[in-house]
């Protein structure tokens, strides 16, 4: 079976390096699928979860805040403003972070920053959707 590789990398660190039978992620438009000999492509991701299913048919998932996808024929390449590795999600830090960025959105404040407090909102939700991706395999 033919493969491609893929690298899930953030500003820390690799996450991921090694070769993969499909990739799954949340597109800028929608969830993508890419396969070996995927056509290129460039486009920001939306945060959420990456699934890499491996030659051995085993998946590793990982948690992406957003970034930048890159696809050639047979190399993925995902550059995350930040990854976390599906066994390291913490659903209680995600939960607190969800009900901090809905408490500032609450706030009337004129010095609140909307955009910082919607985007970490997003991320939260997608985190914690991620997660219950993750219980249900």
């Amino acid at each position: 079976m033919a493969t491609l590789h893929v690298d899930v990398v953030s500003a820390e660190t690799s996450i991921y390096s090694g070769p993969a039978k499909f990739v799954a992620l949340p597109g800028e438009s929608g969830e993508l699928g890419i396969l070996p000999k995927h056509t290129p492509l460039i486009t920001r991701i939306r945060p959420g979860a990456v699934r890499i299913e491996k030659e051995d048919g085993s998946e590793e998932f990982v948690f992406v805040a957003g970034g930048i996808l890159e696809v050639q024929p047979n190399v993925v390449t995902v550059l995350a403003d930040t990854a976390i590795r599906g066994k390291d999600l913490d659903e209680a830090k995600a939960e607190e972070a969800k009900k901090r960025a809905e408490e500032t959105l609450r706030n009337n404040d004129a010095a609140i920053d909307y955009a910082a407090a919607q985007a970490e909102l997003a991320s939260a939700v997608a985190q914690l959707a991620a997660i219950r991706k993750l219980r249900a395999k």
